[in-house]
């Protein structure tokens, strides 16, 4: 989607706006960033790698600048289908925005995974920022050195250091950004702060429940289809399915008496609930699918195409 197909909102003369790519390696803090500066939960987030499986967009609207931010997953090496999808998906973006955010481990010296995307970032020449996060993990005397070796790596761009987890310095990030984005109207109404299908993020509050209560058991092989949405007088009656590649990762979802599956329901209707605004009825079932990550009809199914 681009700037032309937005409805457009009255904004007042010298107003910024435009697209932000939020490009990094995987679980670099893209998704705490995303929800921290939009001030709602857009984005799912884990300490699961590859937890972002789609271009999300969050919409953080100020009184002189609106950014759309594109969460993007983590650009790494990928070892079936989807793992090359979601690297098709950062990559495209990367050519479709106004701007380019690159977040960093800025608690630790910069790695391979940090000049292969530099390298890359150079080839499209999309203007960029680059976003030192977990500086609330940096011991004060090597905060210089830090620095100095990401600017070593990036060269001339802007440098701005915060804690996606704590918001310290956010508020610095998007005044660099706003200021760096073209003169142009609302893109999107003001007060929105997505513009995602509420399948696709009723499905991602099943998922990050299963990468919580899971963790490395299964994260990866685990897809979530939302088959059903009805709205009933008094709740949303909502039934969803796990896809999960193999028996044994099926037994671990269940659990002893049912009880995984209950407690990872439990939490999905909690977060469903307040996306919702209201109550919500979870019947939530788990079906085994072999290599569906390997299978590009499925991952279409599932909306993970080539796109």
């Amino acid at each position: 989607m681009t700037k032309d197909d937005q409805a457009v909102t009255p904004s007042p003369p010298g107003y910024r706006s435009g697209f932000v790519a939020i490009i990094g390696r995987p679980n670099v803090g893209k998704s705490t960033l995303l929800n921290q500066l939009v001030g709602h939960k857009v984005a799912i987030t884990s300490p699961v790698a590859q937890t972002t499986r789609n271009r999300l967009r969050g919409i953080l609207t100020r009184a002189t600048a609106q950014l759309v931010l594109l969460d993007t997953p983590g650009i790494h090496k990928p070892h079936h289908l989807l793992g090359e999808h979601l690297v098709r998906v950062a990559r495209s973006t990367i050519g479709e925005v106004d701007l380019v955010l690159l977040i960093v481990d800025g608690s630790v010296p910069p790695g391979h995974g940090d000049a292969h995307i530099i390298q890359l970032l150079r080839h499209h020449g999309t203007p960029l920022v680059v976003g030192l996060n977990k500086q609330d993990l940096v011991v004060p005397k090597r905060g210089a050195e830090l620095q100095r070796s990401y600017r070593n790596l990036v060269g001339r761009c802007p440098f701005f250091g915060f804690s996606a987890l704590s918001g310290a310095g956010c508020d610095q990030l998007v005044e660099g950004l706003s200021q760096r984005l073209p003169e142009g109207p609302h893109l999107y109404p003001p007060h929105a702060v997505s513009d995602q299908p509420e399948r696709l993020l009723l499905a991602e509050q099943i998922r990050e429940q299963v990468l919580h209560l899971t963790r490395e058991e299964v994260p990866h092989s685990v897809a979530v289809n939302i088959e059903d949405i009805c709205e009933e007088r008094r709740c949303t009656r909502i039934t969803a399915v796990v896809l999960v590649e193999r028996s044994s990762q099926k037994g671990i979802l269940i659990g002893k008496g049912g009880s995984m599956l209950k407690a990872i329901g439990t939490a999905a209707r909690l977060q469903m609930q307040i996306l919702i605004a209201g109550p919500v009825h979870l019947e939530l079932f788990v079906k085994v699918s072999p290599h569906w990550r390997r299978h590009p009809g499925r991952l279409a199914e599932l909306g993970y195409g080539h796109g």
